[in-house]
């Protein structure tokens, strides 16, 4: 017997089954060999929130949680921070190799001249009202971006692909920008084809008056390193969702909204927000034995720290900690800082947070960052949503191009009543409301 197989035993009938190991997985299919009787559906496996589960083969993002490792097509995410552009890195995503000069040049002019938005997209942004979230303005504008697209539904044709991949990259910002002008009540700013692609997002911000918006450089790379570590992180829920959704060949325009959708919730992509309230709710470095208590008395939660994947530092979060020194002496310390570094070093002293390998992640230090530059922290996510669009696409393709992908359709256990007797209107009795 090979032994690279898997050997079960159904205790219920004796029958002893042997499967292949490929990958250090088996295929959830081949349990459904075992059965009771001819009329038993199988056995399957239950695994609430694919804990264990894996859903597909993807060469784009490598995460090794227990060594911190995280990689973009075999690239460590501390090497193209240091020595990448974001649309670089996008490139990598995309087509599995770094760009040579001559491809980045026409790479970056094809996102550049694909930054501006119909018009009639604009005025459908103009009609939310004054104070409305820039997330679900986002979700919307992304879906409403189908209509002007309709020949975006051919996903199965590669330059229509490329088109697509390539318009919702150099939109996004676009859209992000209007969100953000929308909420605070000033005119929306177009886009300016001589800035870099994170300069022009802060232009479509923050210009006002000016005839020539000029970046801080500092501040333009420091933006572009968050837009790198957030580009792409595996099959999380967002990714999921987009995979989920492309799966029913819809064209990617609402399979980024829907990925948009699910990167919205505080348990994703709105966690750094969440660590902004705890570190408000904090007040002082002073204060922060205390807050520790209560987190181990099980009275309050640590946000920012532990990661579903990283069992150790998540590699991001060491990152973003030097980026911040590179802000500060752009805009003045954030003092929130402080409190968050007293937060981390207590923690990390801690026997009852080492146990239980809680280390900083990505959240805990990126919304400083982004409040110090001046992003209000409903914008936070709208931010995580610009550069994981490359992170996004990339997958979305990966799974049109994946021979073995199919509907995604996941199975359930029913535990639901069965063959009930219908009661008439006039015979029902009150019962408690269905939870």
């Amino acid at each position: 017997m090979a032994s690279d197989t898997l050997t079960v035993t159904d205790n219920r009938t004796g029958k002893t089954y042997t499967m292949p190991i490929e990958d250090g997985t088996v295929r959830a299919m081949d349990f459904r060999k075992i059965r009771t009787s001819d009329e038993d559906f199988g056995l399957m496996t239950y695994d609430p929130a694919f804990m264990n589960t894996a859903s597909c083969r993807s060469s784009i993002t490598y995460i090794d949680g227990d060594r911190g490792i995280l990689e973009y097509r075999g690239y460590p995410i501390e090497v193209l921070a240091e020595h990448c552009t974001y649309l670089e890195v996008a490139y990598l995503l995309l087509f599995g190799e770094l760009p040579t000069a001559p491809q980045l040049k026409d790479w970056v002019n094809e996102i550049t001249h694909h930054t501006m938005l119909h018009e009639t997209t604009r005025k459908f942004m103009e009609g939310y009202r004054y104070d409305a979230h820039p997330m679900p303005m986002l979700v919307s504008a992304v879906a409403a971006l189908s209509t002007v697209y309709p020949n975006a539904i051919k996903v199965h044709d590669p330059a229509s692909r490329l088109r697509q991949i390539k318009r919702l990259i150099a939109k996004m910002p676009t859209m992000a920008a209007m969100t953000y002008r929308h909420s605070v009540g000033f005119p929306y700013v177009y886009p300016d084809n001589d800035l870099s692609y994170t300069e022009n997002f802060m232009n479509m911000l923050w210009r006002m008056v000016e005839p020539k918006y000029a970046a801080n450089p500092v501040l333009a790379r420091a933006l572009d390193i968050l837009f790198i570590l957030h580009a792409d992180h595996e099959q999380n829920c967002s990714t999921n969702a987009m995979r989920s959704v492309g799966s029913s060949l819809a064209d990617p325009y609402l399979s980024v909204a829907a990925a948009i959708s699910a990167l919205s919730g505080p348990l994703h992509g709105g966690a750094n927000e969440q660590v902004l309230k705890m570190l408000d709710e904090i007040g002082s470095k002073e204060n922060v034995p205390a807050y520790i208590k209560k987190v181990k008395d099980g009275h309050e939660k640590l946000m920012g720290f532990g990661h579903r994947v990283y069992k150790n530092f998540d590699p991001r979060a060491k990152i973003i900690k030097w980026t911040a020194d590179q802000v500060f002496e752009v805009t003045g310390r954030n003092p929130k800082i402080d409190i968050a570094l007293e937060l981390e070093r207590i923690a990390l002293e801690d026997e009852y947070f080492i146990s239980r390998k809680l280390y900083p992640n990505v959240d805990f230090y990126s919304g400083i960052i982004y409040q110090a530059m001046g992003f209000q922290p409903s914008m936070f996510t709208a931010l995580f949503a610009i550069p994981r669009t490359a992170g996004w696409l990339a997958q979305w393709q990966e799974l049109i191009q994946d021979a073995e992908q199919k509907i995604a359709r996941p199975r359930q256990i029913y535990t639901g009543q069965r063959q009930r007797k219908f009661v008439p209107m006039e015979e029902r009795q009150h019962a408690a409301a269905v939870k």
